[in-house]
C-alpha cells in the first residue's frame, strides 16, 4: 500500500504541476494579450499624430508657396528696375562721354581763337580811336566765326560737371 499511496501523491504532484503550468501559461497569454492591446494602440496613436504632423505640414504649403511666389515677383520687378537703370546709366555714360568731347572741342577752339586775338586786333593807343575801331568791327564781324561778338577780350574756358547735364 505504501507504494500505491506513493504513486497517488506522485499523480497529485502530477495534477498540481499541470495545474500550476496552466495558470502560468493563461498569465503568460494574458500578459502577451495586453501587451499587443498595448502595442495597438501604441501604434495608432503614433499613426494620428503622424496623421495630424502630416495635415500640419498641408497647411503650411500654401502660405509658404504664397510667400515664395511674392517674393519671386519682388525680385523679377527688382531684376527689371535694376537692368532699366543699367540701361539708363549706359546711355548717360555716353551722352557724357560725347558732351566731353564737344566741350573739349570747344574748349580747343577758343584756345585757339585765344592765341588768335593778337592777329586780329589792332594796336591803337588812342582810346577814343580804339572804341570806335571796335564798335565799327563788332557792326561788320557780328556773324564771322572767329568772334562773333566781337569781342577782343580773352575768353573764358567752358566749364561743365556732371550735375549740370539733366534732361
Amino acid at each position: 500500500m505504501a507504494s500505491s499511496s506513493t504513486g497517488a501523491s506522485s499523480a497529485s504532484s502530477t495534477l498540481r504541476s499541470s495545474s500550476s503550468e496552466d495558470d502560468f501559461q493563461q498569465i503568460l497569454d494574458e500578459r502577451k494579450r495586453k501587451r499587443m492591446l498595448s502595442n495597438r494602440e501604441s501604434a495608432r496613436r503614433s499613426r494620428m499624430r503622424k496623421q495630424n504632423h502630416l495635415d500640419d505640414l498641408m497647411g503650411q504649403v500654401s502660405p509658404l508657396t504664397k510667400d515664395n511666389n511674392q517674393i519671386l515677383t519682388s525680385i523679377n520687378i527688382t531684376t527689371q528696375l535694376y537692368l532699366n537703370v543699367e540701361a539708363e546709366n549706359s546711355v548717360l555714360r555716353a551722352q557724357m562721354t560725347e558732351l566731353s568731347t564737344r566741350l573739349q572741342s570747344l574748349n580747343e577752339i577758343i584756345d585757339f581763337i585765344n592765341s588768335s586775338n593778337g592777329v586780329f586786333e589792332n594796336h591803337v593807343n588812342n582810346s577814343f580811336e580804339a572804341a570806335y575801331l571796335h564798335d565799327q568791327h563788332q557792326i561788320n564781324d557780328d556773324a564771322t566765326f572767329m568772334n562773333p561778338r566781337g569781342i577782343f577780350s580773352v575768353n573764358q574756358p567752358i566749364m561743365a560737371s556732371a550735375d549740370m547735364i539733366m534732361y
